[in-house]
């Protein structure tokens, strides 16, 4: 079986409930204003990895203050120096970082757009060489991602195409359509015939 962000996410949990990784997650949402751009990621990591031991707590608790308590406005280049002391710091177990979907972080005019912030984030974090840093992104594989990610990546799994992953998803769509309140009235050749179409059109996502 092919491992997707949620797999990876319960194996590193379990090793988190047993004191051996750290564990931060971000999904992107462009719904969520703060889970679609470079800031909204940089204060989740933060967030979580203060919470994860009393060294990186000690480190983000002098940011906090060195800022006036909140009352002083941290850039994002101040944000990413502070999450990379962090993530320097010795004898702390392994830090996985999984970004989810990254291709939701919107493409906009004005550069850099969220999506490249995010992108450039990623690449830096690459190019520090922490070795008890692990990084896991799953995205679509839309041009200017793979471009980025593809001189970055370790080892790379494409989900498109796989047999497993299209039947799960074409399992997932009868259930639904077989179960929905709404569609109970429905013709059967009018269900089949939205089954075949949203597995079609789900291109492996």
């Amino acid at each position: 079986m092919l491992p997707t962000s949620s797999t990876i996410f319960e194996d590193v949990r379990t090793l988190q409930n047993f004191g051996l990784a750290s564990l931060l997650f971000f999904y992107c949402d462009f719904r969520d204003g703060q889970k679609k751009d470079l800031r909204g990621l940089l204060t989740l990591l933060l967030v979580q990895l203060g919470d994860q031991s009393n060294a990186y707590s000690t480190i983000l608790s002098d940011f906090y203050v060195a800022h006036g308590r909140g009352s002083q406005h941290a850039g994002d280049n101040e944000l990413l120096e502070c999450l990379k002391n962090m993530l320097r710091l010795s004898g702390q177990p392994t830090v996985h970082i999984i970004i989810d979907a990254i291709d939701e972080c919107p493409i906009i005019t004005g550069l850099p757009s969220p999506r490249e912030e995010v992108l450039e984030l990623v690449e830096e974090l690459v190019n520090l060489q922490v070795s008890n840093l692990r990084i896991c992104v799953t995205s679509r594989p839309e041009a200017d991602i793979v471009s980025v990610l593809g001189r970055l990546t370790f080892r790379s799994v494409s989900l498109h195409g796989e047999n497993g992953q299209i039947q799960d998803i074409a399992e997932y769509i009868k259930f639904q359509v077989r179960t929905d309140i709404k569609m109970r009235a429905w013709r059967t050749a009018d269900k089949e015939l939205v089954i075949y179409v949203l597995t079609k059109r789900a291109n492996g996502m």
